[in-house]
């Protein structure tokens, strides 16, 4: 919004006396320009809302008044607080901050617009599942399938449309793989149009879904999203910017840049959450929040063409979700194979094994976060090991 208004205001003032005086309007055409201003944007937003959002929350009685899925396991030594009654729903605050951000600050394009969609689909259906929550004063919110079938709708509704559009399709994001470390496509024509269409899918619904799973610990999910949207910060303006793209070989997007405004008004409404999230948490972003940040990011890695770099830049989101599909796996196939269910960890998700291993909830964040940060390092390397 900023930037067409300001760029009307330059057209009309091109040939009067207001030209000269006017001419600082040139900067909101500067992308790192309008990050920054996303970014501040959404943590003023934040500090200012999170507090009237939390005191709403809790007039609504929307709060957690039921055990988490941590405590239903048993009693876990190192908590010295309940987060029994804490408001729920936190995700409200970073969505709405996030996308009126976004809006003010970046350019209207079609990515901008699929983004922004998408977050919105999957905050309401997060929204679904902490309402069923609430009213059942359960951990058994919606259907698991019907999670499912909404993310994989959204997921191939997203790669369908970046395959047969046709301004989309010349950008070949789906008709070409590409994998971190390699500066040509893997696979391209049709077989490479297969699997990207599998690959779009499977990052947006992984990626809503492992942040989900993630969300667990006073703090966890958010920081880890935040150090996450870091990487993709760079990543998505390198993609934008012909030169960094041709000099680092990794693939030119035209109109990606505007990505990064995104981006960095997620990373602006993330500390603002953070700040009422950090232990002892005042607030949970609950579904509503974690289902909608990991399928933004996942929606982000397909449009700028690297959606395996997510494997590794949201690494601990990737160990998180393997441990609860290992944990699973393993006690289904024990129980039919011995009548009886065995574990490999004490409790999934990892963060939660940890916990019952005797790590305080705080340590357990902070050494995720260090881990975190060692797959963001691992994953801008890639940019010269080509």
């Amino acid at each position: 919004m900023l930037y067409e208004l300001t760029q009307y205001i330059l057209k009309i003032s091109a040939e009067s006396s207001w030209k000269d005086p006017l001419s600082f309007l040139r900067l909101f055409s500067y992308i790192t320009v309008r990050s920054a201003g996303a970014m501040v944007t959404a943590l003023l937003l934040s500090w200012w809302l999170g507090p009237r959002a939390i005191a709403w929350l809790k007039r609504l009685k929307f709060g957690q008044h039921y055990l988490d899925k941590a405590e239903e396991g048993g009693k876990i030594e190192t908590r010295v607080v309940s987060k029994k009654g804490t408001p729920t729903m936190g995700g409200i605050l970073i969505v709405a901050v996030m996308d009126v951000t976004a809006l003010i600050w970046a350019q209207w394009s079609t990515m901008v617009a699929l983004t922004l969609i998408s977050v919105l689909v999957l905050a309401g259906l997060g929204f679904y599942d902490d309402y069923a929550k609430i009213t059942r004063q359960s951990n058994k919110g919606a259907a698991a399938n019907i999670k499912l079938w909404v993310q994989g709708a959204l997921g191939a509704f997203i790669a369908f449309y970046l395959c047969l559009d046709p301004h989309m399709a010349k950008l070949k994001l789906i008709s070409e793989v590409m994998v971190p470390f390699v500066k040509s496509p893997v696979l391209a024509g049709t077989l490479g149009t297969v699997v990207g269409l599998v690959l779009a899918s499977v990052a947006i619904v992984g990626s809503s879904n492992a942040v989900n799973l993630t969300d667990g610990l006073d703090g966890l999910a958010i920081g880890c999203t935040l150090i996450v949207s870091a990487v993709f910060l760079v990543l998505t303006y390198l993609a934008g910017n012909s030169k960094a793209a041709g000099y680092l070989l990794v693939p030119y997007v035209p109109g990606a840049g505007e990505l990064t405004v995104f981006c960095a008004a997620m990373i602006g409404a993330g500390l603002g959450f953070l700040w009422f999230n950090c232990h002892p948490a005042q607030v949970f972003m609950g579904d509503t929040g974690s289902l909608a940040l990991g399928g933004a990011l996942g929606i982000i890695a397909v449009l700028i063409h690297q959606p395996l770099m997510l494997v590794i830049a949201g690494g601990v989101f990737v160990v998180e979700a393997l441990s609860v599909i290992i944990q699973t796996t393993y006690f289904k196939y024990t129980k039919r194979r011995f009548g009886t269910g065995r574990r490999v960890f004490l409790m999934a998700p990892l963060h939660h094994h940890f916990e019952k291993k005797g790590w305080h909830e705080t340590q357990v964040v902070i050494r995720f976060y260090i881990l975190g940060i060692l797959c963001a390092v691992v994953a801008l390397s890639t940019l010269k090991i080509r």
